[in-house]
């Protein structure tokens, strides 16, 4: 297997900057032990004006064999099948990068100890790889780099045998790649997607490969239009690691979009207890609350916005009156601890037919979520920035529609009651507020008259006579006569 990566340059900025970006000296040749086989690194040309690093990756096929018997970790099914009698030794694979990660691991991270400055500096480079395996041909080849940003994709089929041209062209391609990018994206990129061309691995395929994957992809997989194929091939068609890396991908889109860090939208979980609030007599009184409301609006398709951990979609699921029940939270683990509640896997046809987890957020309009007869925020609008209500209130209210909306949130007047919370302080802290009654009224009363509801208000919990209920609660219904309010969309909603 064989690879090149060429730059050009200038007396100012020399083109041999290559190597120290790689750290390997262009004046010497380098070789590096592998699983299967031997690594070398050398500069067929090293000028100030063009310099070119090449890896030619020497596998041993006694020991890929020897590692390739099919079975558990290092496992390599092709290999096995073929034994000594394969293209492992010959085409671009998951082979060659491995040994890409393991010889030029500082370049992948963007790390140089040498000249800090140059990792993040764009320099015109240009890829070759002569031979590389592409199960779906030059047209896959530019579906997976054009979006990328290279200048250059040029995919040129290899004929199965230039001797005998009707014979048609075999399923490997020579690919080049020109364009002006920093040398450790170019890099992680062809990490990812040479085993993904390719579409099979030499080695086991374990959980830690999705966040390898996500590693690899920093910067510009969560955005790539094929990053479903990308995860479900570099991941070997493993169904769940693929949810789980297409999950987390879109966190970070979400992320990106919001103009926030990833953990900040990822913190529906507290890490050392479950969430459910205390005391659990009131959460249990807020669930019940939320089903009778349901019964009396007769819904059967409902929608558990910010669904957290899956306490009130495993209510809905235990009664058959709701034949459709989805379950939508931002948190990646919020998600896959509901998943774990539900016992997806475990649920027979009938029952897994009826419920749906989706990863999306409420600052958003979102297509998906249209046509319901009700849903549901429980506990979810006070974990909002103030000035990012208009845009819940739009996705919700204005571009989903439900006939009947239910919204649950502390009382903050009740918080007098609690005896172990500091006077000031709100019940959780991601909270960003908490309402009194006049303030959750008032608000209430303004989604409902520009969107064409009704709301009426109910306590959840002990209705203490100075200081109201514990929660309270919103049941927004639909008007008979609803009005057209698109024109007060909220421009962070229209994002979608």
């Amino acid at each position: 297997m064989f690879l090149t990566i060429s730059t050009t340059g200038s007396p100012e900025r020399p083109a041999t900057d290559l190597g120290f970006l790689l750290h390997k000296h262009p004046g010497k040749t380098q070789a590096f032990s592998t699983s299967h086989g031997t690594a070398h690194v050398f500069y067929p040309e090293a000028t100030a004006e063009r310099c070119t690093a090449a890896l030619l990756l020497e596998v041993d096929p006694v020991a890929l064999v020897r590692r390739g018997q099919g079975k558990g970790r290092g496992g390599a099914p092709d290999a096995a099948l073929a034994q000594y009698v394969n293209d492992r030794p010959y085409a671009a694979s998951s082979l060659l990068a491995v040994a890409l990660s393991g010889v030029f691991r500082s370049a992948l991270k963007g790390q140089c100890a040498a000249r800090p400055e140059l990792p993040e500096q764009t320099r015109p480079l240009r890829v070759e790889i002569p031979v590389l395996p592409a199960r779906g041909g030059a047209e896959l080849v530019h579906r997976l780099f054009d979006p990328l940003g290279w200048d250059l994709v040029r995919a040129e089929p290899v004929p199965l045998d230039p001797q005998f041209p009707e014979w048609g062209d075999s399923r490997y391609v020579r690919l080049v790649l020109e364009g002006e990018l920093p040398l450790a994206d170019a890099l992680r990129q062809l990490y990812v997607l040479l085993p993904v061309l390719d579409d099979a691995k030499h080695y086991w395929i374990a959980p830690d490969e999705v966040d390898k994957l996500l590693r690899a992809g920093e910067g510009w997989l969560a955005a790539h239009p094929e990053n479903g194929l990308i995860s479900s091939r570099y991941l070997a068609r493993h169904k769940r690691l693929t949810q789980d890396a297409l999950e987390r991908l879109e966190l970070v889109r979400l992320a990106e979009a919001d103009g926030s860090e990833v953990e900040e939208l990822d913190n529906a979980v507290d890490e050392d207890r479950d969430t459910e609030e205390r005391p659990v007599p009131l959460a249990v009184q807020r669930r019940d609350a939320i089903l009778a409301a349901l019964r009396t609006a007769g819904a059967a398709r409902v929608l558990d916005l910010g669904c957290g951990q899956g306490q009130l979609v495993q209510a809905l699921l235990k009664d058959p009156a709701y034949t459709e029940i989805v379950g939508m939270d931002v948190s990646v683990r919020a998600l896959n601890l509901a998943a774990k509640r539900l016992r997806l896997e475990r649920l027979g046809e009938r029952q897994s037919a009826r419920v749906r987890l989706l990863q999306g957020s409420l600052a958003y309009t979102d297509k998906r979520l249209a046509g319901y007869d009700a849903a549901v925020l429980s506990e979810v609008i006070e974990h909002l920035d103030p000035e990012r209500l208009p845009a819940l209130e739009y996705a919700v209210f204005g571009s989903a529609r439900p006939r009947t909306v239910l919204v649950t949130t502390p009382n903050v007047e009740y918080n007098v009651r609690w005896e172990t919370l500091p006077a000031g302080h709100v019940r959780h802290g991601d909270h960003r507020f908490e309402w009194t009654r006049a303030e959750f009224r008032a608000w209430a009363a303004d989604v409902a008259a520009r969107h064409g509801y009704e709301a009426a208000f109910l306590p959840v919990g002990d209705d203490d006579p100075e200081v109201g209920p514990p929660t309270q609660m919103a049941v927004f219904t639909q008007s008979d006569t609803t009005t057209d309010t698109t024109t007060d969309t909220p421009k962070e909603g229209e994002a979608a």
